[in-house]
């Protein structure tokens, strides 16, 4: 008992002396570089759990034992260890080592320091910022060599994206993306923006190889957000709210009724007087009696009341003065009032965006923890269109032991999305914006009044079909905006992805991964049209059904093994991934509904059709790569991969890639004593990707399946060709890291080569052969092309940070051999190749070399269009003279490959006279983007631009505006016409039936540049202070505007649509997104 009790008075007396031995200790911490406070630094007690950190004037203070040392650590500043002391001045210096950044790469993490190949980062804050349905959207205009384009604005679609331009002519061009280190078969849109922590692009082979044919077109890592360690549990709400309105105005056309009438009045009597030769009074009559009523000169609709005996249109060429807007039409014995109605203001509109995210973190000593949702509901801009989704992920690592740890990352998320029909038909909305400004959208009674529809239970739209007017020139028996609300485009669906992982630590620096994916997609789409009005009104509705599946899985084993050697640093991975993707379709149509209300294939009772499809896929790579560095100078790595694809015959399945790189820090070395050059790193690398995106089954012969008077029948398909394989890329890479004036500004330098051998495409066969074509490996192509990256501070200071940037990319296209059967025909003027739509393949050229008629502007005498035409040599008896592909002349027995030689161009105003020229590369000179921050205390401010410079488009809807087509509007360069009076201009005459007059042809081949101000974001983060005494971490509002502007060479026009030459303004136009919004962490 007595010991029991001195033992009890010793640890009494010890545990207060140990207590009267704390010693509080203050300090200050402050910057190197401007000597202002450092706000928000840790300090921690060396090997305890204790610490603080500093106040808004860099202040600190806490009680520590004695001798004890203080671990002071502030990002992107070198930690420093000190022994505690009162009255402190701890000085922190800028980490200006950007270089030792850890990035994700292929299979695993690397530092930028040691890492030799080329990529693109853009991290949490710059997606964070833009309001984007899909991640990737964030990368344009962030990432140097990456152009993505969206061909539609509909709420939810999709881009497309391109890394260094296009490798192949006919396989896939896209990119691999990788999702936590597992490839993701899904669509963009599963991924949550508010989830994903960053984004890495791998361009080079270095970067890529390891992922075999599915890296080939480049890698997208998705790496999404965890828990962080060291950290407090944080729950973060989102808010934001916001107005959608169209981004791109319309074509300048005429919109003044009076104006068209006159217009189309003048077309008529150019006609008259031209080709039926008539004098101008009897061309004036003529015009004046067809140009409403004829069937085939007429327009259908008079939206003017004239006085009893008169005509619309004088002599003079001018509206009658005494006509008054609104007229009267009376068919079938029903009055009805006509006056036009602005078709492009009813299509378009504004509306709500909004979105709200939840997120929780937490961790522990031992597993981190993320979880979120979100919710975003996205109506489009016109009638009928809208996006709707709800995601939700939960992500956990635990450190189950010393040797072991585990984590799972599933997502699951629905969506529900109504969109409309972009094909420019009668059916598109989109293709009424090229409506002339004379047609009603309405029916209306004979007092004004919009007639109420009692079958549809809505107001009664013209459909331009004879009911209030003898017809509608334009668009006849269409009204696609009162489709958009009768009819039905749904789809909604619902997906899972997957994700389970186990680390294992064994002996001797090996580390053996486990990473095991899931992906499941369900999708159900429902499209009705209507039993009332247009086209399908005699079907009694229409009900179609499809449902598709989609469920892939990857397994991925592999073992790393790390060792260090004095000054020597080497890593190996040797691994292996199995990847299999399903894909399941059900389909069926029927007609004559019973009820409009019942959109399911039971409330309609005549079978249409219905079909169903099994698709299946799998690759499997045993892969390899060695990483050696020394003393953080050297680098080298070495990578070689076997892959096997099902897409091609047996023993053409397996396939070997591989890379190899090289860096060096050279701002390491001794003799280096560049002071205002704190990093530089030169690197280089080259390997070899593959591609087998063709499709599958191309290596058999196949058949379809039909009905011959309910016999089996059989079609021919695909031939099929049993020796097709890979289609190989060889990626060469050199160029520079740096970090310059203590790391104010810095940046990279790429010049990349990348040539594609063995390319795949189709052969086309003649009819004859009873097969269309085949697939066959033809040619190559190169890509090179040269990357610049900067960034600069160009001010900091304690309060305020002022950031630019700019990046740029040059990409050079070239075809470098085609094999005979892309051969096989000389073309006068330009050589062997061969044509493909707009395009010609020939070797030297871009595989995107617009091949057209060249415009010879306007015959002074006539007005006609002129197009020019090859001359060629002649012989004594003034007949042409042909030579061989050797440049030999041959005779008329020569049955070989023949061709003329040119020697001069003459014009004709015969459009199919004209010869066919080689008219220039389509794709860019130059793209990029640029842009600014700024901050200051808690306000932030921020915009950036993308850009491009050269290239074409064919601008086809203006090209359809310089049409003389009946009902369709007009643009106003017409008033530039060919007159007598009017000689010296490019446009020809206006005059009805002359068919040339917006002929295909180089005449509307027109600059692709364009600027576009994408995104402008301002926010105020309130003093961390404030929102400490009401329980919060912090509280930031924010203002954010998406997709605001873009300047191109023609209103209207925008090159974004695609970057091939291609554009349209009867699709869904781009949508600009103002919205506010606040963030609050607890």
């Amino acid at each position: 008992m007595e010991k029991r009790l001195m033992t009890f008075i010793a640890c009494l007396f010890l545990s207060i002396g140990m207590a009267l031995a704390q010693t509080q200790v203050s300090g200050t911490v402050t910057s190197s570089e401007d000597g202002s406070p450092v706000i928000g630094a840790s300090i921690k007690v060396v090997g305890t759990n204790t610490g603080t950190v500093t106040n808004i004037d860099g202040n600190f203070s806490l009680n520590v034992s004695a001798n004890a040392k203080l671990e002071v650590s502030y990002i992107g500043m070198v930690t420093k260890t000190v022994k505690a002391a009162k009255n402190m001045k701890i000085v922190l210096d800028p980490d200006n080592h950007a270089l030792d950044e850890v990035m994700v790469v292929a299979y695993g993490t690397q530092k930028k320091s040691a890492f030799t190949g080329s990529a693109a980062i853009v991290g949490a804050e710059d997606i964070g910022k833009v309001q984007v349905t899909n991640a990737v959207d964030a990368l344009k205009g962030k990432a140097a060599g990456v152009q993505i384009y969206t061909g539609s604005g509909q709420p939810g679609a999709t881009p497309t994206i391109r890394i260094r331009g296009f490798n192949s002519q006919s396989a896939g061009n896209d990119p691999l993306i990788v999702l936590d280190g597992s490839p993701f078969s899904g669509s963009l849109n599963d991924i949550n923006p508010a989830d994903v922590e960053s984004m890495t692009v791998l361009k080079d082979a270095s970067s890529t190889a390891l992922y075999g044919a599915r890296g080939g077109n480049g890698v997208i890592l998705i790496t999404t957000k965890s828990g962080q360690k060291g950290t407090k549990g944080t729950l973060t709400v989102d808010a934001k709210w916001g107005s959608n309105s169209k981004a791109v105005p319309e074509y300048e056309t005429m919109k003044s009724p009076a104006k068209y009438y006159e217009m189309w009045y003048k077309a008529l009597n150019n006609y008259a007087q031209n080709v039926n030769h008539m004098d101008a009074t009897q061309a004036w009559k003529w015009a004046n009696d067809n140009m409403i009523t004829n069937n085939s000169y007429g327009l259908g609709y008079n939206v003017y009341t004239i006085p009893e005996g008169q005509q619309l249109i004088g002599t003079n060429g001018k509206l009658n003065p005494n006509a008054t807007l609104g007229s009267y039409s009376t068919m079938n014995g029903t009055t009805y009032y006509l006056t036009p109605d602005d078709w492009i203001d009813e299509i378009y509109n504004n509306s709500l965006r909004q979105e709200y995210t939840v997120t929780a973190t937490g961790a522990s000593d031992r597993g981190t923890f993320y979880g979120s949702a979100n919710y975003l509901s996205n109506d489009g801009i016109t009638a009928a269109s809208n996006y709707r989704r709800f995601t939700s992920r939960l992500k956990a690592d635990y450190q189950v032991n010393k040797w072991l740890k585990v984590g799972a990352n599933m997502s699951y998320g629905h969506f529900n999305s109504n969109s409309l029909s972009e094909s420019g038909d009668n059916v598109s909305i989109f293709a009424t914006v090229d409506i002339a400004p004379i047609y009603p959208m309405y029916m209306r009674d004979a007092n004004g009044n919009i007639i109420y529809d009692q079958n549809s239970r809505m107001i009664a739209y013209d459909y331009g079909s004879g009911k209030v007017a003898p017809f509608r020139a334009f668009m006849p028996g269409g009204n696609p905006i009162s489709d958009a609300k009768l009819n039905t485009d749904n789809t909604e669906g619902n997906t899972f992805n997957g994700t389970g992982f186990a680390e294992i630590q064994l002996p001797y620096g090996f580390k053996f991964t486990s990473i095991n994916n899931v992906y499941l997609n369900e999708s159900r789409s429902t499209s009705t049209t209507n039993p009332y009005f247009g086209q399908y009104a005699a079907s009694n509705g229409v009900v179609n059904k499809e449902h598709d599946r989609t469920w892939s899985y990857n397994y991925q084993q592999r073992i790393n093994w790390h060792q260090v050697y004095g000054k020597h640093d080497i890593e190996v991975m040797l691994g292996h991934e199995y990847y299999r993707v399903y894909g399941y379709g059900l389909l069926a149509s029927k007609h004559n509904q019973f009820s409009v209300d019942n959109k399911e294939l039971a409330g309609a009772v005549v079978l249409d059709n219905g079909n169903s499809s099994m698709s299946e896929y799998n690759t499997e790579s045993w892969l390899s790569r060695a990483i050696y560095n020394y003393d953080s100078r050297y680098f080298g790595s070495v990578s070689v991969m076997r892959q096997a694809s099902s897409r091609f015959a047996k023993d053409n399945w397996w396939g070997t890639f591989w890379s190899f790189g090289a860096g060096w820090n050279m701002h390491k070395e001794s003799w280096f004593k560049v002071n205002w050059i704190d990093e530089l790193k030169l690197k280089a690398s080259y390997g070899e990707n593959g591609n087998d995106a063709i499709g599958s089954y191309m290596y058999t012969k196949y058949f379809a399946i039909s009905n011959s008077n309910n016999e089996v029948s059989l079609t021919p398909s695909s031939l099929g060709n049993p020796k097709i394989s890979w289609e190989k890329n060889g990626k060469f890479n050199i160029g520079v890291d740096f970090s310059l004036l203590k790391n104010r500004i810095w940046g990279s330098i790429e010049y990349y080569n990348n040539t594609t051998s063995d390319m795949l495409s189709t052969v086309y066969l003649p009819v004859s052969y009873g097969w269309s074509g085949y697939f066959d490996n033809i040619g190559n192509m190169v890509n090179r092309g040269v990357e610049i990256d900067l960034h600069a501070d160009a001010i900091r200071t304690k309060d305020f940070t002022w950031n630019v940037y700019v990046n740029m990319t040059t990409n050079h296209n070239e075809i470098t051999k085609l094999s005979d059967s892309y051969k096989q025909s000389w073309y006068d003027g330009i050589g062997l190749g061969s044509p493909s739509d707009s395009n010609f393949y020939q070797e030297g050229k871009s595989l995107f070399t617009y091949y057209t008629k060249k415009y010879a502007g306007v015959d002074p005498e006539t007005g006609l269009s002129l197009f020019y035409k090859n001359v060629y040599e002649k012989d004594e008896n003034n007949k042409d003279v042909y030579y061989n592909n050797a440049g030999e002349k041959v005779d008329d027995s020569y049955t070989g490959v023949k061709h003329r030689k040119v020697v001069g161009q003459e014009t004709t105003a015969s459009y199919n006279d004209g010869s066919d020229y080689l008219c220039g590369d389509v794709l860019p000179d130059v793209y990029g983007g640029f842009g600014t921050s700024v901050a200051w205390k808690g306000l932030d401010f921020s915009m950036d631009f993308q850009y491009q410079i050269g290239g074409q488009v064919y601008d086809g809807a203006y090209a359809s505006l310089m049409d003389c087509s009946a009902g369709q509007a007009i643009h106003v360069d017409m008033e530039k016409a060919w007159t007598p009076e009017n000689t010296n201009t490019s446009v020809p005459r206006w005059q009805y039936g002359d068919s040339y007059m917006s002929a295909h042809t180089d005449r509307f081949l027109t600059n692709a540049s364009y600027l576009t101000l994408s995104n402008i974001t301002l926010g105020y983060t309130l003093p961390t202070q404030w929102m400490q005494t009401v329980g919060l971490q912090k509280v930031r509002v924010y203002m954010v505007a998406d997709n605001i502007w873009t300047w191109s060479k023609r209103q209207g026009l925008d090159p974004r649509q695609s970057i091939t030459g291609g554009s349209s303004n009867s699709v869904y136009r781009p949508i600009r997104t103002i919205s506010g919004g606040i963030t609050v962490t607890f």
